[in-house]
């Protein structure tokens, strides 16, 4: 099972067992998380359930492995001719979280959708 959610302005496709870097989120190295914007859930064979933007009730469990900073990149700017040049370095910080389980819609709440 697959779903799409979204964090720190982005949208990842994750599944069950999946460690993925995210934006820096606050929390340390162990705790829960639960992502609560999914997009959609894609069950395999079965019909995919997308929503309009979210899936109802649908939400993504996980645990927080580490926090740390990406590799360092360079920035240079310069203007030719002109004697300016400026060096920059930046690192970013991420989240590596796991997946650890994808709930759907209720099955309260899909019996009651298929009723009407």
């Amino acid at each position: 099972m697959n779903a799409i959610i979204v964090t720190g302005g982005k949208q990842y496709k994750v599944a069950e067992g999946d460690e993925i870097f995210i934006e820096k989120l606050n929390a340390e190295a162990g705790e829960a998380v639960v992502f609560d914007q999914v997009l959609a859930v894609l069950d395999g064979d079965k019909k995919a359930k997308f929503g309009s933007p979210l899936v109802k009730g649908a939400s993504v469990d996980a645990t927080v492995v580490k926090n740390g900073k990406g590799k360092k990149i360079t920035i240079f700017k310069y203007n030719a001719k002109k004697g300016y040049r400026n060096r920059q370095g930046h690192r970013q910080p991420y989240t590596k979280v796991k997946i650890e389980k994808i709930h759907k819609t209720a099955k309260k709440a899909e019996g009651a959708e298929a009723e009407a």
